[in-house]
């Protein structure tokens, strides 16, 4: 793969809110992506992440609830039975190994939404849920402590990147249009190199 191909990888991988509900993503596909977490860089070399992958519906249907959707969209709950991630895989720190992981919860998420990317899936890293409730439906120790929760589907929505003019009144919010196409703003390169 050259520079360009990455770049363009990069580009099409998308955060992902609304997914084929009826679709399956199998087990071995999630493993695959869970896998690619040992292969990125670790704080301290201490690699203190571990994965619950959550594939079951009845299991799928209590976590669903503890989760909050798309911040910026005041007006939506997020996705719809029909439209809902077909898997999660939720982020814990193993606390035996230290109280913070450093970097490593976004390297390996980055990582992971790239591989969902290559695999015809996409990913919804999910930051806002109810910790406790979390743990608790997931029955685990209490020495795991979950970061994250990254939703897992086949896509169903059209995610375009916006150029933004550059200004520092910019509006960086995404956005959905009537037409159900989620716009993504980024800011130019001129504004990121000091």
């Amino acid at each position: 793969m050259d520079f360009i191909e990455f770049r363009e990888l990069l580009k099409s991988d998308r955060t992902v809110r609304r997914f084929k509900g009826d679709v399956e993503v199998s087990r071995e596909s999630l493993a695959q992506i869970v896998e690619l977490a040992r292969y990125c860089a670790s704080g301290r070399n201490a690699q203190p992440l571990r994965y619950v992958v959550v594939d079951e519906k009845e299991m799928r249907e209590k976590i669903y609830p503890l989760l909050k959707w798309a911040g910026y969209y005041k007006d939506w709950d997020g996705p719809e039975p029909g439209e809902r991630p077909s898997a999660y895989l939720v982020q814990c720190l193993d606390t035996h190994y230290g109280a913070d992981c450093l970097c490593d919860d976004g390297l390996q998420l980055q990582a992971m939404t790239l591989g969902l990317t290559t695999l015809g899936l996409g990913g919804c890293i999910i930051k806002a849920f109810d910790p406790v409730g979390l743990a608790s439906v997931l029955h685990l120790d209490a020495r795991y402590k979950p970061r994250y929760v990254l939703a897992v589907g086949v896509p169903v929505e059209e995610i375009r990147l916006e150029n933004m003019d550059g200004s520092e009144e910019a509006d960086f919010k995404y956005y959905r249009t009537p037409d159900g196409v989620h716009h993504v703003p980024k800011r130019p390169l001129s504004e990121l190199i000091l």
